[in-house]
């Protein structure tokens, strides 16, 4: 394990300084694109404005034989565009592929001063972390990218699972982590072929009771343990936790639902992967107009944080003014992107 004193220091001669807190801004959505397709990226501009991350796709749902194009393809859309606040991120291709060397060494020399962040798929260990830590830092030396690019580890295998918490301290460039659920589920050996969300099949069924012909079912979340244990990890580590792909794009009602779980269970924000699903994730990760209107007045009414406050006859303590804190905050950074919200909550 690399000691403490030597956390922050750069990994190559002439790479930039580690950052020692994440930047600040809203991530409610991370909204995917296929580089490859001409017709997509000719709406790049006009999408970056509308999410607060962009992220090209070089790996699953891209042909093996658009590979190269979409790596092209994203370097031109980097390079062409003025991303604004919007984040820009890309996924690469999985470490152990043909494709993986060429994508990171491409992209850092032709668009590394415009990149943000780097999804790594299939993080099985801290080892992932460390070896891709050490390649990035030599590349941003190479080409003298002046801030460091972050790193975004993608949960999609049981082995990733058990180490999650090596992964989210693994490196100082850690920015979160994404529920990988499709390749989660089949390396976990599950019986669904649903990317995200339920199943009709799993659930509890309650007691029966004394002359009543049906019992009611409930049905319950797949989810629920893995977004959990990864939400502990991030927190620990003061990196972000992130809800990944809904696959059912048409089922919005489902989608919103697995959102708010994940919102609620302590999720900064979740993927889109068509225009419907923008709104959708804007609006679950953003918080509540009347929550934060009442946090607000929690920290009018406690403004150090100390003593005991009773408002709306609700006894309010140190707790539940660091619950408020977060919503409040979070609303602030929601604000900044946008206006009719930054309205409602009287900013």
């Amino acid at each position: 394990m690399k000691p403490p004193v030597h956390f922050y220091k750069p990994l190559a001669i002439g790479a930039p300084q580690p950052l020692r807190e994440l930047p600040v801004r809203p991530e409610r959505v991370i909204h995917f694109f296929p580089p490859h397709i001409e017709k997509i990226r000719s709406r790049i501009p006009e999408t970056a404005k509308q999410v607060d991350v962009l992220c090209g796709n070089l790996e699953d749902a891209i042909p093996i034989d658009a590979k190269e194009a979409a790596r092209a393809g994203f370097i031109e859309a980097a390079r062409g565009t003025d991303f604004g606040d919007t984040g820009l991120w890309v996924r690469v291709n999985a470490l152990n592929s043909p494709w993986f060397l060429d994508d990171m060494a491409e992209i850092v020399k032709a668009a590394g001063n415009k990149l943000d962040v780097i999804m790594i798929p299939k993080v099985e260990g801290a080892w992932d972390i460390h070896f891709v830590d050490q390649y990035l830092a030599l590349l941003e030396a190479k080409y003298e990218v002046k801030k460091p690019i972050l790193l975004h580890a993608l949960l999609e295998t049981a082995q990733g699972v058990m180490n999650v918490e090596a992964i989210a301290g693994a490196s100082p460039r850690m920015q979160g982590l994404s529920l990988g659920p499709a390749d989660l589920a089949a390396s976990r050996g599950m019986k669904t072929t649903r990317v995200g969300g339920g199943h009709p099949f799993y659930g509890v069924l309650a007691d029966a009771a004394e002359g009543q012909a049906e019992r009611a079912f409930f049905q319950q979340d797949l989810w629920h343990y893995t977004i959990a244990k990864m939400v502990d990890a991030c927190a620990a580590y003061g990196i972000r936790a992130f809800y990944g792909p809904f696959g059912d794009l048409k089922d919005e009602a489902a989608c919103e639902s697995q959102f708010r779980n994940a919102f609620l269970m302590g999720c900064t924000g979740a993927w889109s992967l068509a225009p419907n699903q923008i709104a959708i994730a804007k609006r679950v990760f953003s918080p509540d107009v009347n929550e934060v209107l009442f946090a607000k007045r929690i920290l009018e009414a406690m403004p150090d944080g100390a003593g005991v406050a009773t408002i709306d006859g609700k006894m309010q303590d140190d707790a539940t003014w660091k619950q408020a804190k977060v919503i409040v905050d979070l609303a602030r950074l929601v604000a900044k992107k946008d206006p009719d919200l930054a309205q409602a909550y009287g900013f």
